[in-house]
């Protein structure tokens, strides 16, 4: 934690002197960023077709495989749009004051239980024991934290690793160790073992829970001095994401190989429809994402930045 908090104070450092210095964007160009993982398997038709001047706008995208890399690119200018982990949106929301917006929902609850011990098969099994997973201060670790607390659970151990690769080699290294993974890291690490296994997924934790609010993970924000300069511009990638996010649902297994987000389409054709791609914008997405950082705020409000963001933070058009 004192690692995030020591990166943000640098962040708003950054964020000040890039608002003046920003380079201006071409007009008809939007820079998009995103994690190498389910948002950009979102993207990778919109990619695709901006590839192949298929697009009205130009695009330039960016990916990174660690959330507060992303987040330092849209402080520093470097990207426009941003597919970032639902909690930290509201983080940078208030570390900002309010410079960013968020425009869409773009992925459901991901994160899988995965192991080869199989006395676990749910969470209610992680008493006592270690879970190593990634997202260390976003979505995964406060989901995670918020679930080990309502199922009562004390006395379970978290250790963190930077990337959700380096915790598949600690589960090939000893399958016997206990792992939260994302999709499509959690499929690829089963296909690479036998040994292991999805002992249980924490999106039907959460439901089970009975709460009316749903799990989410990630959402795209844009820098408001963006939006207001280039507001069309923005609804056209908001359509362009919605079209592109519903073609998930097809055969886009070749392009997330092409793109390099999964190595082989084997394991795409398996991950694809765990990975819980969406697109949820205006009412509905401020109504998903509200009801979700409302249930982090009373686990913890440091997850969300300390308070619940302004209405300004949800772009409805």
């Amino acid at each position: 934690m004192k690692r995030i908090i020591g990166f943000f104070i640098v962040f708003v450092m950054l964020f000040s002197l890039a608002a003046c210095a920003r380079p201006e964007a071409k007009p008809g160009e939007i820079r998009v960023g995103s994690l190498n993982g389910p948002t950009t398997m979102g993207l990778v038709d919109l990619m695709d077709r901006a590839e192949k001047g298929g697009t009205e706008d130009a695009y330039v995208f960016t990916r990174c495989t660690q959330a507060d890399e992303l987040a330092a690119k849209v402080a520093g200018g470097q990207v426009d749009i941003a597919l970032v982990p639902a909690n930290l949106a509201a983080v940078l929301y208030k570390r900002t004051n309010g410079a960013v917006a968020v425009i869409d929902v773009n992925t459901l609850g991901v994160l899988y239980c995965v192991t080869g011990d199989e006395k676990i098969t749910s969470i209610r099994d992680l008493a006592g024991k270690t879970v190593v997973l990634t997202g260390q201060g976003t979505t995964p670790e406060h989901t995670l934290r918020y679930l080990l607390d309502k199922y009562g659970i004390t006395d379970c151990t978290l250790e963190f690793r930077s990337e959700a690769g380096e915790v598949a080699a600690v589960l090939a290294g000893d399958p016997g160790k206990i792992a939260v993974l994302p999709q499509p890291f959690a499929t690829s690490a089963q296909m690479q073992n036998t040994a292991l296994r999805e002992a249980f997924s924490l999106s039907d934790a959460w439901d089970a829970l009975g709460g009316s609010a749903r799990m989410l993970t990630g959402v795209t924000i844009v820098r408001r001095d963006f939006l207001e300069e280039y507001p069309q511009a923005v609804k056209r990638f908001m359509a362009e994401h919605k079209k592109s996010a519903g073609a998930a649902a097809e055969v886009i297994a070749p392009l997330v190989v092409r793109y390099g987000i999964i190595a082989k389409e084997p394991v795409a054709n398996r991950a694809i429809p765990k990975c819980g791609i969406t697109y949820l914008d205006g009412a509905e997405m401020k109504a998903a994402l509200e009801g979700y950082l409302a249930v982090l705020h009373s686990a913890d409000p440091a997850s969300v930045g300390g308070q619940l963001p302004g209405s300004d933070f949800y772009y409805v058009g």
